[in-house]
């Protein structure tokens, strides 16, 4: 985060440019800015001293022009859409200069270190936000995480995040979740629109002029209608027959090949909240829906779903616990068999086939509240906000057994930090925030917890993140891919075209950079079988490509997988806040968010191959 010593601060990290950085915390009302595009937000650069290799810290919301006039309602916020700032709120303070040589999340002082872009949402740049701007300040609902000041060697974790406290009015009793079974296994909509059904067929004729050597689209979907104020499409899950996709109120199911429904679609009676980033092994998902349509509703209702058959399996209701453990908002975490439930301050885990709870995650230590989750194969890491109020605030990292619930570690993080996303979670890859500092740092572990390294790369990173605004999503990150060795992060595309750099994790040093083959953004999508696979962004005059990167050697050229057509670049180009996957052989990009426009019939999903 070097800067030559003559030259003022670089804006820094989700510091409005050109204006000194603003005061207040994370979630705190901000002066409002000028206003930005449509598109991804350049990412503001971080400043000198910033601490190094701390992954996930909230990215800086889009910043839209001021709209014609304002919404009737204030939408409410969703699975990983921003509350764009837009004419009421400016990107948060992030970013200010922090001393050189000033402490890290260790105790130790920071090395020169990543410019500090600020993560982005999704893939694809809509040529409308799909509702104006909300308030940066809207509050979130955890307790005030204190970080505990300790020069421990341990986890970075951001420090003095502000959360609203929410009462559930109640006496502080655990009414435990009892889960349901349900046999039925029709889920046709009741009177619901449905995207389009036609398997194969193109009716809008999107491969007419397909040129030598592009790809196909295999098949494409249109959303389901969604309240004028837009609507959440969480996730995508993709087997060896079906994309599987949530959107609003409703899950579809498209054969990988040729885009027939393979089931449903199975409908809820209110709008999905929540759903598990990844499947189980045996192709089990989750799925949180609303409880009510009121402001008082809470996102607290859960089914399991079978992805082979469309079967609803097990359901539940998730209780509220004390007086500031809601389940307002719920965060649904898979490791192996286990789903872990998270609340503002606590969680329970239940087998994920059988729907059979196996134990909880509460109060422990020096008050210490479990705050979130990720979770991996065989993986599952609880980050914990402990001693608010007692003057010793930090965050705590754990890694529990998934099945039992047992701590296998602890690692305690500096007080001031917190940590805010997981780039990884097998390796271990933490990216922490230090609200006071204006400054962030990416962190990796051995597999029993103890520190590896920070990352050391004087660069703007800007892996594709979505926004968390009424909790910590661990889980959160697109465009960050990791194997047991290395680090895969995105640069900042300041112009056009970016770079990938390969970061050592047993150093934190680069080893090795390649630059996108086009002049669009390149975003890492996943390592798998000694290469990287990886997106790069379509162009006014070129659809998206999918390419690979040899991962050893000393060779690192990109060699393009699939070119996608010319002729649908403007449709690719649109899926806001997008949910990405490269399946044997398949691209599939889906819409995260859904405007609710009745001006144009939005895609839901679609899937490109040769």
């Amino acid at each position: 985060m070097t800067q030559p010593p003559d030259q003022p601060p670089q804006g820094g990290f989700g510091a409005p440019q050109d204006q000194p950085p603003q005061g207040g915390g994370f979630g705190a009302p901000q002066p409002p800015s000028a206003p930005g595009g449509f598109g991804p937000p350049s990412a503001p650069q971080s400043t000198p001293g910033a601490p190094q290799g701390v992954p996930g810290a909230p990215g800086v919301p889009p910043v839209p022009p001021p709209p014609a006039q304002p919404p009737a309602a204030p939408p409410q916020p969703g699975y990983g859409y921003p509350q764009q700032p837009g004419p009421y709120g400016t990107p948060g303070p992030y970013g200010a200069p922090t001393p050189p040589g000033a402490p890290g999340p260790y105790g130790y002082p920071q090395q020169p270190g990543p410019y500090g872009a600020a993560p982005q949402p999704g893939f694809g740049r809509p040529q409308q936000p799909p509702y104006p701007g909300m308030p940066a300040g809207a509050p979130g609902k955890k307790r005030t995480a204190l970080i505990i000041g300790a020069a421990v060697a341990a986890l970075l974790v951001i420090g003095g995040t502000v959360y609203a406290v929410t009462s559930d009015g109640g006496d502080g009793g655990k009414k435990q979740p009892v889960a349901q079974q349900s046999d039925d296994p029709k889920h046709a909509a009741s009177g619901t629109p449905s995207p389009s059904s036609g398997g194969g067929d193109d009716p809008e004729n999107l491969n007419a002029g397909r040129k030598a050597g592009e790809a196909k689209v295999l098949w494409y979907k249109s959303a389901p209608d969604a309240p004028g104020g837009g609507a959440d499409a969480p996730g995508l899950w993709v087997t060896g027959k079906a994309a599987v996709k949530a959107a609003y109120k409703q899950v579809f199911a498209y054969g990988v090949g040729d885009g027939k429904p393979v089931w449903g679609p199975i409908s809820f009676p209110q709008k999905i909240c929540a759903v598990t980033p990844q499947k189980s092994a045996d192709d089990k998902v989750v799925v949180a829906y609303m409880s009510g349509a009121g402001d008082n509703a809470k996102c607290n209702r859960l089914q399991q779903i079978d992805l082979g058959t469309g079967r609803k399996g097990w359901s539940a209701e998730v209780a509220d616990g004390g007086l500031f453990d809601s389940a307002l908002n719920v965060e649904l975490t898979v490791s192996g068999r286990t789903l872990m439930v998270g609340r503002s301050e606590s969680g329970t885990a239940y087998d994920i086939d059988s729907g059979k709870k196996l134990y909880d995650k509460t109060k422990y230590g020096a008050g210490c509240f479990p705050a979130a989750y990720a979770g991996g194969t065989d993986r599952l890491i609880q980050v914990s906000s402990c001693g608010a109020g007692g003057g010793n605030e930090h965050d705590e990292i754990q890694e529990l057994d998934p099945a039992t619930g047992k701590v296998r570690w602890t690692q305690p993080v500096k007080k001031g930090w917190q940590v805010t996303r997981t780039f990884s979670v097998d390796p271990l890859v933490v990216y922490l925030t230090n609200q006071d500092k204006k400054a962030w740092n990416i962190s990796t572990f051995t597999k029993d917890g103890k520190f590896r390294s920070e990352v050391k790369v004087n660069e703007k990173f800007a892996p594709r993140c979505g926004w968390a605004i009424l909790e910590r999503d661990l889980q959160g990150c697109q465009g960050v891919a990791a194997d047991a060795n290395t680090l895969y992060l995105p640069t900042d595309a300041t112009s056009t075209a970016n770079e990938i750099v390969a970061i050592g994790l047993a150093d934190g040093k680069a080893e090795w950079r390649t630059k996108s083959p086009a002049d669009e953004p390149m975003y890492p999508v996943k390592a798998e079988g000694g290469k990287l696979v990886a997106y790069v962004q379509p162009s006014y005059d070129a659809g998206g490509q999918v390419v690979s990167i040899p991962v050893t050697g000393s060779s690192h050229t990109t060699t393009k997988l699939l070119q996608n057509p010319q002729g649908t670049a403007e449709i690719e180009d649109t899926f806001f806040d997008s949910v990405v996957d490269w399946v044997d052989g398949r691209f599939f990009i889906s819409a995260g968010r859904l405007s609710g426009s009745d001006q144009s019939k939005e895609k839901l999903i679609m899937a490109f191959g040769n």
